[in-house]
């Protein structure tokens, strides 16, 4: 029977993307691992792979196509024997209750969203399982109707047969029948507001040109109001010295230029933070709803400017890396952020994160918190200030404004000005985070 190619989740939040490019075409022969396209989802473009064989019938859904939802057919395969007239068979037939899809996912493997699991056999006689799995099943014997499915609605894949033997014992149905849980909302779903009509009758004679919005800049408008209205911010400021912190630095990247290191202030930044979480614990945690998690490692996400919005990439494990290692993952984070070629892992996570918009010459600002973490440092331009010293005289020093942004339901004032306190502390000795 041919079987569907459905629109895979790329990431556990993905809930429709762009079918950006064809690798294959019509009548091209895949087998398992062979690359069908390229999905562009609300954060990265992503290839993803066959892991059954067969021939390509039919393409169903355009190159260049956007909106696409998950789970959505977008082509349909053929094993051997089958032609395209037989297309439209399974179509026809009234017992089917769900499209059968052939296994897909991304080139990444790990990265791809875990499957819901459902009874192998949905209506008690049909069963879902991809051509080769009923032939490596068949080679070996198995009943097919005791194995599990992991492929999309419980269909039986390569891998759930591999394994296995005849004797193999009948997975649990309770366990089999557990739906997996779901967001609250659509990743893409529009915040309340004047409606399109509304707007557009406001500004009736006036020119403007109508810019579409993509995948990201939804999910950035979507997930940016849900944060404001949703978690209770309060906010905390300080000034930070930068004097001690620039010469230490220049005297490191003297040093370093031997092996081609050149660290920065936001690479000195991430260290800080990921210090000041480790001195203060329970501000290492991030909301889940009903309770807290309270981290173990530091985690930090920074924020990353592309065209047509932002990517957070998070530095796992901050607290235990030397600056030179911070400043070269940064780097490579950064620019495969641009290109858009980060996988989920690596820009999903993290309980703190930080915006630095200093290098684009603003002071100060207000940074809104990215759920689930529990802070942000906003991060502003090091100018330079009159300031009164220790002894009472007056200088001038480069000084740093930052705001933390911080979700009081994690986080309450006196525990937010210890980690604020510490991260200043951190900065304007640097020396210490070498300790």
């Amino acid at each position: 029977m041919p079987t569907e190619i459905l629109m895979p989740a790329l990431s556990p939040t993905m809930e429709e993307g762009t079918l950006a490019k064809w690798l294959v075409k019509e009548g091209d022969t895949v087998e398992s691992g062979d690359l069908l396209a390229e999905i562009e989802t609300d954060k990265a473009t992503m290839e993803f792979e066959a892991v059954d064989e067969g021939v390509i019938g039919k393409i169903l859904i355009a190159e260049g196509s956007e909106g696409v939802a998950v789970n959505t057919p977008i082509a349909v395969l053929l094993e051997d024997g089958e032609s395209v007239s037989d297309i439209a068979a399974p179509a026809a037939a009234p017992a089917a209750s769900a499209p059968a899809a052939a296994e897909v996912a991304p080139a990444g493997g790990s990265d791809k969203a875990a499957p819901t699991s459902a009874p192998a056999a949905a209506d008690g006689s049909r069963l879902f399982a991809t051509p080769l799995a009923r032939r490596i099943a068949a080679d070996k014997g198995l009943d097919l109707t005791q194995i599990t499915g992991s492929g999309p609605h419980g269909r039986i894949v390569k891998a759930d047969v591999e394994g296995a033997t005849a004797t193999a014992p009948s997975a649990s149905p309770a366990a089999a029948a557990a739906p997996a849980a779901k967001s609250a909302a659509p990743a893409g779903a529009m915040p309340a507001g004047p409606s399109t009509e509304t707007v557009l009758k406001m500004y009736e004679g006036r020119d403007f040109e109508e810019v579409s919005l993509d995948g990201m800049r939804k999910t950035i408008a979507a997930r940016l109001t849900e944060a404001k209205q949703t978690i209770p911010h309060f906010y905390l400021r300080k000034d930070i010295n930068l004097d001690a912190l620039l010469k230490f630095r220049s005297q490191l990247n003297k040093q370093l230029e031997p092996r081609g290191i050149k660290l920065s202030v936001n690479d000195f930044i991430i260290k800080a933070c990921a210090l000041a979480l480790q001195s203060n614990p329970e501000a290492n945690a991030v909301w889940a709803g009903d309770r807290v998690l309270q981290m173990k490692s530091s985690d930090v996400a920074v924020a990353v400017a592309i065209e047509g919005g932002l990517f957070t990439p998070v530095l796992q494990d901050a607290d235990t890396k030397s600056l030179s290692t911070l400043s070269a993952q940064m780097k490579d984070l950064a620019g495969r952020a641009r290109d858009r070629k980060l996988a989920p892992h690596e820009y999903q996570g993290g309980s703190f994160a930080i915006s630095n918009l200093g290098m684009f010459g603003i002071d100060n600002f207000d940074a809104i918190v990215n759920p689930p973490h529990s802070g942000i440092l906003a991060v502003g331009a090091g100018v330079k200030k009159p300031v009164v010293g220790a002894d009472g005289e007056l200088a001038v020093a480069t000084v740093m404004s930052v705001t933390m942004s911080v979700d009081h339901r994690v986080i309450d004032g006196a525990l937010g000005s210890n980690l604020l306190n510490a991260i200043k502390d951190n900065l304007e000795s640097p020396m210490t985070m070498l300790a």
